[in-house]
C-alpha cells in the first residue's frame, strides 16, 4: 500500500513536470508569436512608449485628433515622408489597468490591449476602427485593421473603381497606365491612404512597393502591406468630411497658394518642336481672341526626336535658336514659359558622362551607375534622395530659371521604369536602400528638391510645379498633379471627376486632366473635345494637352469649335476672383476645389457613391456630359434650392433632376444664397483687376441668411497670407419679409496696386419685382443705379465700394 502511494506520488510529480514543461513551452511559443506585447511603458510630452519583446512601440500624439504609431523595424527605419516637419505635439493623457492602456488625444481615445497591442480607436464613445495586428518578417511588413459592417472606404490614390474602394486589392506602386479609360486598378499616383465614411483616415507612412487590401482577401479586414520600408501608420479622425480633410493636411501639409496665372489657360501639346512653332501658336491664341497665360514645352526643347536625347536638359539650338529671347518676348505678352524635365539621363545624352563623374545616378550592387533600357533609350536615374545628386540636378534648374522660365514640369516621375535593385542613398539618414523601398517617394522628393531650392532662389515668388507622381503630403511642395496619359475618347473623359475627387480628399486638390484626352484618337471627335474643354472651366488647371496628330489647342479647329471653347475659356477668366478664393480656402483649410456631393449630406449614402457630379467650391454644382448626342442630362442634386446657371430655372434638390443641354451648354447649377464674384475678361492674368467687380447673388425666399467671400492679393507673393498682404471681401445677406439686407466688409492689410475703390455691379438673380427703394449706408441710391429686368428676374445695383464696411438695403414692395 505504501509503495503504491509512493508510485502514485511519483506519477503525479511526473505529470506535473510534463504539464509545467508544456505550459512553459506554450508561453515561450506565445511570446515568440506575439513579440508586440506589453512589458512596460513610459510617457513624455509627445508620446506613449511601450516596451515589448521586439522593441519599443511609440504612440505619438499630435493636435487635430491624430496619433502616429511607430513599430520597431527589422530593417533600418526610414524617415517619414508623409508628415510635415515641426508638427505641433500634444501631451497624451494615459490611464493604465491590468489588461489595457487608454490614451486620449483630443476627441479620440485609443484603447491598447496589453497582450498584443491590438488598438481600438474611438471618437467620443463611437468605435471607429481597430488595429488588430502588426507583423514583419524578412519578406514583408503588414498592418491589419478591422472593417465594420457596411463601412465604405475611399482612398488608394488614382484609381478608376468607383468612390467606394472596398472589396479591392490595390497595388501600392506608382506606375503609368497609358491610354486608360473606365477601369484602372493601378495608375501614376498611388496613395497609401484610406478615408472611411466613419470619419477617420489612416496614412500608411511607407514608400515601398506593397498592397492596400480593402476587404478583398478578407471582407472584414483592411490590410496595409509592403515588402519593407517604414513600419508606421498615422491615424486621423474628424467630426465631418471637411474637418477630416483639414486634420489630414495639418499633418501632411497644406498646399501653398499657386500664382494667379496658374488659373489661366495653358497652351500645351506633345510637343512644340521649334521656337517658330511656339511663337506662332501663342500669336494665334492672341489674334483669335483666346486668353492664354503660359506655353508648356514638351521634350523637343532638348532634342529633335523622341528617343536618344533625354537627359540633355539644354536647348536644341537648331530648333530653338534664341530661347531666352523667345521667353522674354512671350513674357512681354503676358505669357509664361514652362519646360518639361525628366529624371532619366540617357547614356547617349550630352550630360551622361558628367552625371557619371559626379556620381549622381542610382547605383547597382557594385556601386556603379545602374543602367537599364526603356522606351527612350539606355539610361540611368538621378538619385533625388542623395544631397549630392540634388545639388547637381538643381544646378540645371537654376540655369533655366535664370533664363526666365516661370514653372517646371516633372514627367515620368513614378519613376516610369525603376529597377528594384537600384540603390539609392538617403542623405537624411546616411543609408543606402533598394529602389523598391522608396519607389513611391521618388516624385515626392523630386518635387521637394525643386520647391525648396526655388524658394531659396526666388523667396518672394510662388513655385508652379507639375508632377505626375508623388506620395502622401506632396501637396506641401506645391505639387500640381495630373491624371496621366488618358485615352482621347469618351471613355477617357468619364472617370476624370472620380480621379480628381479622390485625390482632392487626400490633399492633392490641383489634380486635373489633359483636356481633350492625350493618347490615341485617329480622327477628331469634335463633340467629345468640346465637352472635355467645357468641363475644364470647373477643374483646377485648364490645360488642353495631347499627342499632336490632332491639335490639342482649340485655336486650330473649326469655327464652331473655336466659338464655343472661346466663350468657355473666357468664362474661366471671368471666374478668376471666385476660383482664386477657392485656392485661398484650400491653402488655409485643405478644402478641395472640387468637392464630393457627400460633403452636403453625410446621412445620404447615395451621395457617397456619386462620381459624375461635384461641387466647384460651395456655389456651383457641375455635372459634365460624358456621352455623345445628349440633349438632356440627369444629375443628382443635393437638398436645397438650385438655379440653372444658363437660364435661371429653379430646382428643388434632394433628388435626381433632368436638365436640357446642347453643345453650347455644360450642365451647371448654382446654390440659392450663393455669392459669385466675377470680373471682366482679360487676355492674360497679368491684366487682371477687380476694379470693376460683378457680384452675383442668387436670391431665394427659402434662404434667410447666407454669406460668401472673395480673396485677393498681388497674385505672386509667397507670404501674402502670412503677412496679411491681401484684401478679403466678406459678403453677408439677410432676408426678411420686408427687406433684403447686404453687409459688406473687408479684412486684411491690402497689397500694392490694390484698387482704391471698386465699381460694384450687384446682380441679384430670381428677383421678382422692382424694389420700393435701395439705400447705401442709409442714403437712397439714384434711380439710374438700379436696373430691374423683369423678363429675366434680375435686379442690378451699381455702387462704389472703398470703405471697410458697407450696408446695402433693398426694401421690397
Amino acid at each position: 500500500m505504501v509503495m503504491q502511494l509512493i508510485r502514485q506520488s511519483q506519477l503525479l510529480k511526473l505529470v506535473g513536470f510534463i504539464y509545467l514543461v508544456l505550459v512553459l513551452s506554450a508561453c515561450q511559443s506565445f511570446l515568440s508569436e506575439n513579440p508586440y506585447r506589453y512589458l512596460s511603458h513610459e510617457i513624455n510630452d509627445t508620446a506613449l512608449i511601450i516596451t515589448t519583446p521586439a522593441g519599443k512601440v511609440e504612440y505619438r500624439t499630435y493636435a487635430n485628433d491624430t496619433i502616429e504609431v511607430v513599430y520597431p523595424n527589422q530593417e533600418t527605419q526610414l524617415p517619414s515622408f508623409a508628415k510635415q516637419p515641426a508638427l505641433q505635439s500634444n501631451k497624451p493623457t494615459v490611464t493604465v489597468s491590468e489588461a489595457e492602456i487608454q490614451l486620449i488625444n483630443g476627441d479620440i481615445r485609443a484603447v491598447i490591449t496589453k497582450d498584443n497591442l491590438s488598438t481600438l480607436y474611438y471618437r467620443d464613445e463611437s468605435l471607429l476602427t481597430q488595429q488588430i495586428a502588426f507583423a514583419q518578417d524578412a519578406e514583408k511588413l503588414a498592418f491589419d485593421f478591422k472593417l465594420m459592417n457596411d463601412e465604405k472606404i475611399m482612398g488608394g490614390g488614382q484609381r478608376v473603381l468607383g468612390m467606394d474602394r472596398r472589396g479591392h486589392r490595390l497595388p501600392l506602386y506608382n506606375k503609368a497606365d497609358y491610354g486608360y479609360t473606365t477601369h484602372s486598378t493601378q495608375m501614376y499616383y498611388s496613395l497609401p491612404v484610406v478615408m472611411s465614411d466613419r470619419k477617420y483616415a489612416i496614412v500608411f507612412d511607407n514608400t515601398a512597393s506593397g498592397y492596400l487590401d480593402i476587404g478583398h482577401s478578407n471582407s472584414e479586414r483592411l490590410t496595409l502591406e509592403a515588402i519593407g520600408g517604414r513600419s508606421s501608420y498615422i491615424f486621423i479622425a474628424g467630426d465631418s468630411y471637411p474637418s477630416l480633410v483639414s486634420n489630414y493636411v495639418e499633418i501632411t501639409g497644406k498646399q501653398p497658394m499657386p500664382p494667379r496665372w496658374a488659373f489661366g489657360n495653358h497652351a500645351s501639346r506633345f510637343g512644340y518642336k521649334t521656337e517658330a512653332q511656339v511663337r506662332e501658336t501663342i500669336n494665334k491664341y492672341l489674334t483669335e481672341d483666346f486668353p492664354v497665360d503660359s506655353v508648356i514645352i514638351d521634350l523637343y526643347w532638348f532634342g529633335p526626336d523622341i528617343k536618344g536625347h533625354m537627359g540633355n536638359l539644354d536647348w536644341d539650338k537648331e530648333a530653338f535658336p534664341t530661347p531666352q529671347k523667345m521667353i522674354a518676348d512671350l513674357k512681354a505678352k503676358g505669357v509664361k514659359t514652362i519646360l518639361i524635365t525628366e529624371p532619366f539621363i540617357l547614356s547617349t545624352s550630352k550630360r551622361w558622362q558628367d552625371a557619371v563623374d559626379h556620381k549622381v545616378l542610382a547605383k547597382d550592387a557594385t556601386g556603379e551607375p545602374r543602367r537599364f533600357d526603356f522606351y527612350f533609350g539606355n539610361t540611368g536615374l538621378v538619385d533625388v534622395f542623395d544631397e549630392n545628386a540634388q545639388a547637381w540636378f538643381w544646378d540645371i534648374y537654376q540655369g533655366l530659371f535664370a533664363q526666365g522660365v516661370a514653372g517646371t514640369w516633372g514627367d515620368l516621375g513614378e519613376p516610369e521604369v525603376h529597377p528594384d535593385d537600384s540603390v539609392h542613398f538617403i542623405s537624411e539618414i546616411a543609408t543606402q536602400v533598394r529602389g523598391d523601398r522608396v519607389h513611391n517617394a521618388y516624385g515626392h522628393e523630386w518635387a521637394k528638391l525643386v520647391y525648396e531650392k526655388q524658394r531659396q532662389l526666388q523667396p518672394n515668388s510662388r513655385p508652379f510645379i507639375m508632377m505626375r507622381s508623388g506620395f502622401a503630403g506632396s501637396q506641401r511642395f506645391g505639387m500640381i498633379p495630373w491624371t496621366g496619359d488618358v485615352s482621347r475618347s469618351w471613355g477617357g473623359l468619364k472617370p476624370q471627376v472620380e480621379l480628381s475627387l479622390q485625390m482632392g480628399m487626400m490633399g492633392l486638390a490641383y489634380t486635373h486632366s489633359d483636356l481633350g484626352g492625350f493618347a490615341g484618337g485617329e480622327t477628331f471627335d469634335k463633340e467629345m473635345y468640346i465637352r472635355w474643354l467645357q468641363y475644364g472651366v470647373f477643374q483646377p488647371v485648364y490645360r488642353p494637352h495631347a499627342q499632336d496628330n490632332i491639335a490639342p489647342e482649340p485655336i486650330f479647329h473649326d469655327p464652331e469649335t473655336k466659338a464655343i471653347t472661346r466663350e468657355f475659356i473666357k468664362l474661366r477668366y471671368q471666374l478668376l476672383p471666385y476660383n482664386y478664393t477657392l485656392a485661398y480656402e484650400n491653402s488655409t483649410s485643405g478644402m478641395p476645389l472640387m468637392r464630393p456631393l457627400m460633403f452636403e449630406d453625410e446621412s445620404d449614402e447615395s451621395l457617397f457613391h456619386e462620381k459624375s457630379s461635384y461641387l466647384w467650391g460651395d456655389a456651383f454644382l457641375v455635372s459634365p456630359v460624358t456621352s455623345a448626342g445628349v440633349s438632356e442630362h440627369t444629375m443628382r442634386v443635393p437638398k436645397g434650392i438650385w438655379f440653372d446657371y444658363w437660364n435661371g430655372s429653379r430646382y428643388q434638390g434632394g433628388k435626381n433632376i433632368t436638365v436640357p443641354t446642347n453643345l453650347n451648354i455644360l450642365p451647371v447649377l448654382v446654390r440659392a444664397g450663393s455669392f459669385i464674384p466675377m470680373t471682366d475678361v482679360v487676355s492674360t492674368t497679368e491684366q487682371y483687376s477687380s476694379e470693376n467687380l460683378t457680384l452675383h447673388y442668387y436670391f431665394d425666399d427659402s434662404v434667410n441668411q447666407s454669406s460668401g467671400q472673395m480673396y485677393e492679393d498681388d497674385g505672386e507673393s509667397f507670404a501674402a497670407i502670412a503677412n496679411r498682404a491681401y484684401d478679403l471681401l466678406k459678403f453677408n445677406a439677410q432676408n426678411t419679409n420686408d427687406y433684403l439686407d447686404f453687409d459688406l466688409k473687408r479684412e486684411g492689410s491690402g497689397y500694392p496696386d490694390m484698387p482704391e475703390s471698386r465699381q460694384i455691379s450687384l446682380v441679384i438673380h430670381n428677383w421678382k419685382q422692382s424694389p420700393e427703394s435701395v439705400s447705401l449706408q442709409g442714403l437712397d441710391l439714384p434711380q439710374e443705379n438700379i436696373i430691374y429686368a423683369a423678363e429675366s428676374d434680375i435686379l442690378t445695383i451699381k455702387f462704389d465700394w472703398s470703405e471697410k464696411k458697407l450696408n446695402l438695403n433693398i426694401k421690397k414692395k
